[in-house]
């Protein structure tokens, strides 16, 4: 089964995101911030997948994304932003960065789905 982790600092967007994500036959974790997801990478492996806030405390999506791909195993995962931060030099960031695709908040099962299809994930 596929694995993937949402990391968001809103309980709510982490509670939906997976609800969606086990509809669609993966196996969630849940992070509230980067630091908590760079410690779960280390100390539980890489997910498949990762989807990821950009405005966090402790240590932001960007930064985290950053670190990610920089340790060992950390090209493996696939990121997906998944934000409110919309505009074009955002995602050429965040692009830059390493995410393999960007969605904005809000979404819904059909956005999320075809994103992680999108990235051979479905």
């Amino acid at each position: 089964m596929k694995t993937c982790m949402v990391v968001d600092d809103s309980h709510v967007v982490r509670k939906i995101a997976r609800k969606i994500l086990e509809d669609i036959g993966f196996t969630c974790s849940e992070a509230e911030d980067g630091q908590q997801a760079l410690e779960s990478c280390c100390k539980e492996g890489m997910p498949d997948a990762i989807l990821l806030d950009w405005n966090m405390p402790v240590l932001n999506g960007i930064d985290f994304l950053r670190r990610l791909r920089k340790m060992s195993g950390g090209t493996t995962p696939k990121v997906i932003f998944c934000t409110t931060e919309n505009d074009l030099s955002h995602i050429q960031e965040a692009l830059a960065a390493g995410a393999d695709e960007y969605i904005m908040k809000p979404f819904d099962s059909e956005i999320l789905a075809n994103k992680l299809s999108q990235v051979g994930l479905s």
